[in-house]
């Protein structure tokens, strides 16, 4: 098999509460957009982007996976496959923000039991919404050591701090990974 021009296909699952940012941190990322008004997602919707490493050809499948209760029952389905986990929260200093990170490790218990032990982030969103001092990088660090997390992303899918670095990271640890068992695999 020749070194270059490889494809990789990576399905990427976002997950959190309702309302955190996860549709609008995916557009961010594949379009460079950001839609004020807030529009539910119903079940889950997929977009493709796609990027090129050393050569190779990566193809990201995001599934942005409805946050409400109601959908519940889809999860299973949507998160089988999955090569890796986005779990967002938001940094917003209201109700939203405290129990969007409480449900953070609920999350975490979903997608470990439908995928396994795939690669996770967190992305702490809405960075935008409070000062740079109110950022609970110590409370980040120790979730991410203690549920083996990859890493946590500061980000803002308003203003995309954080937003394309994050993904790229993550991009990149997941080829990173398959392009190594590739190899082992020959």
């Amino acid at each position: 098999m020749s070194e270059t021009n490889r494809k990789f296909l990576f399905k990427i699952t976002i997950i959190g509460d309702g309302q955190v940012g996860k549709t609008s941190l995916i557009k961010k990322f594949t379009k460079g957009s950001f839609r004020k008004d807030y529009i539910k997602t119903i079940g889950a919707q997929f977009s493709i982007h796609k990027d090129e490493i050393d050569g190779d050809i990566i193809q990201l499948l995001l599934w942005d996976i409805a946050g409400q209760d109601d959908f519940n029952f889809l999860r299973a389905s949507f998160f089988k496959n999955s090569n890796a986990s986005i779990i967002v929260y938001s940094l917003e200093p209201n109700k939203l923000g405290e129990e969007s990170f409480s449900h953070i490790q609920d999350w975490d218990k979903d997608i470990k039991k439908y995928c396994g032990d795939i690669p996770r982030v967190i992305f702490a969103n809405k960075v935008d919404l409070i000062k740079e001092e109110e950022i609970p990088h110590d409370v980040l660090k120790q979730l991410v050591e203690k549920n083996k997390y990859l890493a946590y992303y500061i980000t803002s899918a308003k203003t995309g701090q954080g937003v394309i670095e994050a993904f790229n990271t993550l991009v990149r640890t997941l080829y990173e990974k398959y392009t190594t068992l590739s190899q082992e695999v020959e």
